[in-house]
């Protein structure tokens, strides 16, 4: 079931995230681990091309692959998560299919230590249940946190789809036309409008990079009082 979260940043800034459900996420485990047996397969095959084939003699280079092996394994079923999460700012190839991110309380990006203690509990959540205790945890959480995001301080959200300026333009110009002023044009004012009417739904990083791009496009215009605010103000004041 989807929820929604709201939170407010310590500079009084509000928006709502919509909290990825139990069916999603579990989704985007399995893509997961079909990507990680599949990795696991090729890597055990090669290990099996240059493993020694002697008649029953235990050499040193079997030892080295057999220990390689279970290291990779370890690998690739605990380091997976916190790699591509670290990386990809929250995200696994099954999260980005899905459109979904884990971030810290709070809407924060998440880093590596908050990824670390998710995923030393994720293999606790495996082992027992094959993750039947994540999904009651789930179920039973306002927020939809499994025992590793209570841990670890973090949340898993769907992505807010955020338009460019360009595909905001677009669209603007089937809405009634706004009157230029001295400032900004019809169209901009119509783009200013725009996104301050969605802005709450927006990633937090996502935001402040549109806020950013529109605010840019006409702060040279701006007397200099005005050029001196921050991007949303400015945004505010037009």
């Amino acid at each position: 079931m989807d929820r929604t979260l709201d939170v407010r940043t310590p500079e009084s800034i509000a928006f709502s995230y919509e909290l990825a459900g139990i069916g999603s996420r579990f989704l985007a485990v399995a893509i997961d681990l079909l990507l990680q047996i599949g990795i696991l397969i090729a890597l055990l095959w090669g290990f099996a091309l240059v493993a020694p084939h002697g008649q029953g003699r235990i050499t040193f280079v079997h030892n080295v692959v057999v220990g390689l092996t279970i290291f990779v394994v370890f690998v690739i079923f605990f380091g997976y998560f916190i790699v591509f999460e670290t990386m990809w700012n929250g995200q696994t190839p099954g999260k980005r299919a899905l459109g979904l991110r884990v971030v810290r309380d709070g809407g924060y990006p998440i880093d590596g230590s908050a990824s670390l203690v998710r995923n030393l509990i994720r293999v606790g959540e495996m082992m027992f249940g094959f993750y039947a205790i994540s999904a009651i945890s789930a179920l039973v959480s306002p927020e939809n946190k499994r025992l590793g995001d209570i841990a670890a301080g973090t949340i898993v959200v769907r992505e807010a789809k955020m338009q460019s300026p360009a595909s905001m333009l677009r669209e603007i110009r089937e809405e009634p036309v706004y009157a230029a002023t001295a400032y900004a044009s019809g169209e901009e004012r119509a783009l200013v409008k725009r996104f301050l009417e969605r802005r709450d739904s927006l990633d937090p990083r996502r935001r402040a990079e549109l806020a950013h791009q529109i605010a840019e496009r006409i702060r040279p215009r701006l007397p200099t009082e005005m050029q001196r605010l921050g991007d949303e103000a400015l945004l505010e004041r037009l």
